[in-house]
């Protein structure tokens, strides 16, 4: 029962890539091995069997190791809901929402609960694959941390350093992160690896020797950038991509200020038949868009406000004159109807913000979370739907006399007279190879064959070659203790 323990030099380096792989790899050894991220920061998350949220990174390791995902792997998850303040999820279930200093107060409680679920976990398989979060070399938030050295230090996990060369600066990155460690948290340092280069891997030879010679660490390899990894769900809403496709099915998605579960939209990107653009801020909905999508959202009220200081609601109405389709998911769904009221101040001061008014349904604001996985019938075309709710807030009215599906015999969700505008609180259901095609077909759209679930199969077990062709994954293994 051993452990390793990835970090970052920074943000965003592909930490949550390289364990990804690295549990796949060590799968297919005949390992058994979990993630582990002790704290997560992000409003894309997955809902685990027993019902709780665990951040989606996850998730998808969980997949790669070919183990279904469970609250253990992501103890603490917050979920920003605005600039300065975000939920806290322990263990898979809301505790609070704080401000930024009211969790640096909060933190050190959480070690505990991070601590018996990595125990936990460690006991039940070979290997655990541990993810930090930012980087150590905030030395400002050391102090009672629980995502980085703090955690490796109270568990003894042996630290790899990950370095991004395609921000430019790496050898300062790696350097500079050991100048200002403490030497305790130095000596937990066992290696280095450079991550996304692009080119040819020997120009970077002296750079690489140069930190191996500065840290005294041991190089355990650079990973040349990894293209397919856009076939893989993202976590990050840095991570979201413009678009993908170029069939004659034009979907606009409209990248919110507090996006979540975006991956919602991975499997329509693949489509072949689908031309799928995130639009930003700024950016107008094109005008020979068939479908415009509103998505999940942290914050469905503040994202209202810039929903419409983008402009777009007055596209979305201009689409709709035309004779578009509308389809909003959770968060976006909410925003379809007349009203999102908000009597006890959930998401920020109480009070109610008028919605779109595309549906006739309210939505009211509540403390429960609904988080549950579902089997559902899509009402329009009768074909079976899986995936997921994770929202708070119930919506009602008369357009919920025309359901989007059915669950379990009951309504849910909401579609207009005309059945072109939509809102559903299930998440994932484009994952569904069925009913994607059954949904594109009612459009008229193009449909094809695709299997998403082979393609992130496939796309993982590649993944994990292209690291064994460049890492020393035999040595990185053989440090875990």
């Amino acid at each position: 029962m051993r452990a390793l323990m990835i970090q970052g030099a920074g943000s965003n380096v592909g930490k949550s890539l390289l364990v990804a792989g690295l549990c796949r790899a060590a799968k297919l050894r005949g390992l058994s091995v979990r993630p582990f991220k002790p704290q997560n920061m992000s409003n894309n998350a997955a809902v685990t069997a027993d019902g709780g949220e665990i951040g989606r990174a996850q998730a998808l390791q969980a997949m790669a190791c070919g183990v279904d995902p469970m609250v253990d792997m992501n103890p603490v998850l917050l979920k920003p809901e605005s600039e300065v303040g975000s939920q806290v999820i322990v263990q898979g279930r809301r505790v609070a929402t704080v401000k930024a200093r009211e969790y640096s107060a909060l933190k050190p409680k959480l070690m505990a609960p991070v601590l018996d679920s990595f125990n936990r976990l460690k006991s039940q398989c070979d290997l655990v694959i541990v993810e930090g979060a930012g980087s150590p070399a905030e030395v400002n938030l050391r102090a009672g941390d629980i995502a980085n050295m703090g955690f490796a230090s109270a568990a003894n996990v042996p630290v790899i350093l990950v370095g991004d060369i395609d921000r430019g600066g790496v050898i300062a990155q790696m350097i500079g992160t050991q100048a200002v460690l403490d030497p305790a948290d130095n000596a937990l340092i066992a290696g280095f690896l450079i991550n996304k280069f692009r080119g040819d891997v020997s120009l970077f030879d002296d750079g690489y020797k140069l930190i191996a010679d500065r840290t005294n660490w041991r190089g355990f390899g650079v990973v040349p950038f990894f293209p397919n990894a856009t076939r893989l769900p993202a976590e990050d809403a840095l991570d979201l991509p413009k678009g993908g496709g170029s069939g004659a099915y034009k979907i606009a998605c409209l990248t919110l200020s507090r996006i979540a579960n975006f991956d919602d939209l991975d499997p329509l990107a693949q489509e072949p038949g689908v031309n799928l653009q995130m639009i930003g801020a700024g950016q107008a909905v094109p005008g020979d868009t068939d479908l415009i999508v509103i998505p999940g959202s942290k914050s469905t009220r503040g994202d209202l406000a810039y929903l419409r200081a983008q402009g777009w609601d007055v596209d979305i109405a201009a689409h709709v004159r035309r004779g578009g389709a509308v389809l909003g998911i959770c968060g976006g769904y909410q925003m379809l109807g007349n009203w999102v009221r908000d009597p006890q101040g959930i998401e920020g001061a109480a009070g109610d913000t008028a919605g779109l008014g595309l549906l006739d349904v309210d939505t009211v604001m509540s403390p429960d979370k609904t988080l549950t996985r579902v089997s559902a019938t899509h009402a329009e075309t009768g074909c079976p739907i899986t995936g997921y709710e994770i929202h708070i807030g119930r919506s009602d009215g008369p357009a919920r006399a025309r359901p989007f599906a059915h669950i379990n015999g009951q309504p849910e969700g909401a579609v207009s007279s005309d059945g072109r505008i939509m809102g559903s609180y299930l998440h994932g259901m484009f994952g569904d190879d069925s009913f994607r095609a059954a949904f594109l077909q009612a459009r008229g759209a193009a449909s094809s064959q695709l299997s998403y679930s082979d393609t992130v199969e496939t796309t993982l077990d590649a993944l994990a070659q292209h690291l064994e062709q460049c890492l020393d994954v035999e040595g990185l293994l053989r440090l875990a203790r």
